[in-house]
């Protein structure tokens, strides 16, 4: 199974790290949560509101955003086209927020990432670390976020992309109180994020506890290492 019977809780507020050996069920996980797939069984909660049977966009419309580790952008907007796409649809959805303050927000999200230069410039001209800034800035876009799901973010990323994800993140997390969990194999990154690990394996959860606990845990150890 894909994901057997997962049992994980995130505190409101937390950076969670979710981590396993390749296979384990983490992007499954994170697919399940935001909606890409449906739950064959079992609940998935969002602040006390059940959620595994909404769709993607009604999920998102309740506080969630996400980054896809091959970025998902549409390539012939302009970057800041691409970064408005959740507040218009939350425009669409009978928001109401002047477009003004809309455009000052995503402006200043797009500063957060370094990447206001390059607002005008199609999706297409962006590098990958750059579509990845780019497809979180559209993530912070959701108002108001809660919960932030990001699948390997760092994945193949210069070490200066990977310092303004992590700094973009825990502002973020301490300024709204956004609530993360992060996909990824990149320990020292996990380091200056997460004060807790979740660990994945065939599946299910394993071990959990600060990153130095669970990498002593022996299941752990057996499921990265075999026996």
């Amino acid at each position: 199974m894909a994901v057997d019977g997962l049992s994980l809780t995130v505190g409101e507020g937390e950076i969670r790290a979710l981590i396993g050996p390749n296979g384990s069920g983490k992007t499954t996980t994170v697919n399940l949560l935001s909606g890409l797939y449906r739950a064959d069984a079992g609940e998935i909660s969002l602040r006390g509101e059940r959620t595994e049977r909404l769709r993607p966009h009604e999920i998102a419309a309740r506080g969630v955003g996400r980054t896809f580790q091959v970025p998902k952008l549409f390539s012939s907007m302009t970057v800041l086209e691409n970064v408005l796409v959740p507040a218009l649809a939350a425009l669409d959805r009978g928001a109401d927020r002047p477009m003004s303050e809309i455009l000052v927000g995503a402006r200043r999200l797009l500063d957060l990432v370094t990447l206001e230069p390059m607002r005008d410039a199609p999706a297409r001209e962006l590098s990958g670390g750059q579509a990845m800034l780019a497809q979180l800035a559209r993530a912070f876009m959701v108002h108001p976020l809660r919960l932030l799901l990001l699948d390997e973010p760092f994945a193949g990323l210069h070490p200066t992309i990977r310092a303004i994800i992590i700094e973009a993140v825990i502002r973020m997390n301490r300024e709204e109180g956004v609530t993360v969990l992060v996909v990824s194999h990149e320990m020292a990154e996990l380091r200056r994020l997460c004060s807790r690990v979740s660990v994945m394996h065939e599946g299910a959860l394993i071990a959990e506890g600060t990153l130095d606990e669970v990498a002593n845990d022996a299941r752990v150890l057996e499921a990265y290492l075999g026996r």
